[in-house]
């Protein structure tokens, strides 16, 4: 990856010396400040700037996990950081095909694996390592609700190992191809360590995997992996990438309407459209196979794993999250109404009369650009309108949206706030108050460095759209003080938490529509530039 990058900065190192010898200014210092002279100022990703910012997020994300982690100490449930210590213990000590089916061993009422096999084969890796120091962390049956600082510290070491050894070269090679490619247009005055800056240090996701305790990195770092490698042109890399993805978190499908329309508009400008999509499809059942191949010997053991990974019985949603069917749910009781049944139909209709739109745009006029337009749009379908959705699945739509933020900073500023609101009442029950506030601020300040993403590119909002949002940031530090100060009215204990969800659930719909009209303008962008060249 690195050997892509930097003949590219030795390139630009000659010229700025020959440039200096003969009294001329490279492009990069007619710019304002040489790429010497300022980390931002370049969109060179050179090998020690990508190291620099690495090690800068893996700072950030150790100084997080020192906090506490969900349902620390709180009995009998505890949280998600028993549920992945479970699920070691599980599959450690049981068979295969157990992993998925309520024995004496393992009851599934009890944190049962929830994920697809992959995530399973994760937490058997993981079990091996943790095992080997702690083995009593992990003992069958007895090891429930295990707490301890060195259990603690390993658990914590193995999300910081997946996120270095999956999400970190995937964002650096997503990067890398970004400029390469020329993705958003002309990439003179834009910065390259800025835009890695905005993928790592992600403040949901560093709170949600380093603080709440959850391994997110992996199956976003395996789609960003498979995002950068459709860029390079490279399908077949990208299918089994994103194929991985699904089954290690099974909500990286609320991407596939994207790659799906993406690579099937693509193939279908091919000159042989029937081989491309018979090649893309036999790798994708390849994988799965591959995946799936303790369990698909039997049709009982598949339908146990599809069982467990389809929990239609939790509800339309979990806790409060800032979607449709929670926010509306205050004035129209859907649960109350709607059988599970009929509503997983409601559901599935209107998440794909959602996602359509931006599923036609791509099989239309498949683009780089387009394409990632068109994984936030379909991403937040999924999240604003599906079945069985909770707070954390706010990530989904953030990586896509951290893509685009050299496309749209304010906006993706903006999402950020709104998405760490809506995760806030569950940040608090954590008790991570201080590392949210610490990672936001942080966030803030590097989001409007100097040279970063003001370099070059100004983001041209209207008087109306700043006055909107500026209406918007008023409104969310008054629900965070409300939240913090107040206590609700003993007849509606939720109120603060109904008010929160609200008020995201109205920004994130603005900001859907918004990008779906971006992903269509494309189209007319295209077609534009095709009769341009038909007229000349």
């Amino acid at each position: 990856m690195f050997d892509d990058i930097h003949p590219m900065a030795r390139k630009t190192e000659a010229r700025g010396s020959a440039a200096a010898a003969s009294g001329r200014h490279t492009p990069a210092d007619v710019d304002g400040v040489a790429a010497s002279s300022f980390l931002w100022s370049t969109t060179v990703l050179a090998p020690s700037t990508a190291v620099a910012v690495a090690l800068f997020a893996l700072l950030i994300r150790l100084l997080v996990s020192l906090g506490p982690y969900s349902g620390q100490g709180t009995p009998s449930m505890y949280g998600d950081y028993e549920a992945q210590r479970h699920w070691m213990e599980i599959t450690l000590h049981t068979p295969t095909a157990e992993w998925y089916r309520n024995t004496a061993a393992n009851n599934l009422s009890y944190w049962g694996l929830d994920y697809p096999p992959l995530t399973a084969y994760q937490s058997l890796a993981h079990a091996f390592l943790i095992n080997a120091s702690i083995p009593e962390s992990l003992a069958l049956s007895s090891s429930r609700g295990f707490e301890s600082h060195k259990s603690k510290l390993a658990m914590r070491w193995t999300v910081l190992s997946s996120d270095l050894l999956v999400l970190f070269p995937a964002a650096i090679y997503f990067v890398s191809v970004y400029f390469r490619r020329n993705v958003g247009g002309d990439a003179k005055g834009r910065s390259s360590p800025w835009f890695l800056a905005m993928i790592l240090l992600n403040p949901c996701l560093i709170l949600i995997d380093h603080g709440h305790f959850q391994y997110n990195c992996i199956s976003l770092g395996l789609t960003l992996g498979a995002i950068a490698a459709i860029l390079s042109q490279k399908e077949i890399t990208a299918s089994i990438l994103f194929c991985l993805a699904i089954n290690h978190k099974q909500m990286s499908l609320y991407y596939a309407p994207a790659f799906f329309s993406h690579l099937l508009g693509k193939c279908f400008r091919r000159k042989n459209p029937i081989f491309e999509v018979l090649k893309l499809g036999l790798v994708v059942i390849g994988i799965f196979a591959l995946v799936w191949w303790p369990y698909i010997h039997s049709v009982q053991s598949v339908m146990e794993v599809i069982h467990r990974l389809a929990p239609f019985e939790r509800g339309v949603f979990e806790d409060y999250v800032a979607n449709f069917w929670c926010s509306t749910s205050m004035l129209i009781k859907w649960k109350r109404i709607f059988t599970i049944s009929t509503m997983r139909f409601i559901c599935s209709i209107a998440t794909i009369l959602a996602f359509f739109p931006s599923f036609v745009q791509q099989i239309k006029s498949p683009s780089d650009l387009g394409f990632l337009y068109s994984l936030l749009n379909s991403s937040f379908s999924f999240y604003l309108f599906s079945y069985q959705v909770h707070e954390k699945s706010i990530l989904l739509p953030l990586l896509p949206a951290s893509l685009l933020a050299l496309q749209e900073p304010t906006l993706f500023g903006w999402l950020i706030n709104c998405s760490l609101l809506s995760m806030y009442p569950l940040v608090c029950r954590d008790k991570l108050s201080l590392q949210y506030g610490s990672v936001l601020a942080l966030f803030a300040l590097i989001f409007y460095a100097p040279h970063g993403k003001q370099h070059g590119r100004v983001d041209k909002s209207s008087t109306k759209r700043v006055a909107l949002l500026t209406v918007g940031l008023i409104c969310s530090a008054v629900l965070h003080l409300v939240y913090l100060g107040l206590e609700p009215p003993k007849r509606y204990p939720f109120l603060f938490e109904a008010l929160i969800m609200s008020f995201c659930f109205s920004q994130f719909v603005i900001y859907t529509v918004y990008t779906n009209i971006k992903q269509w303008m494309l189209l007319d962008h295209s077609s534009l530039k095709m009769r341009v060249k038909k007229d000349s």
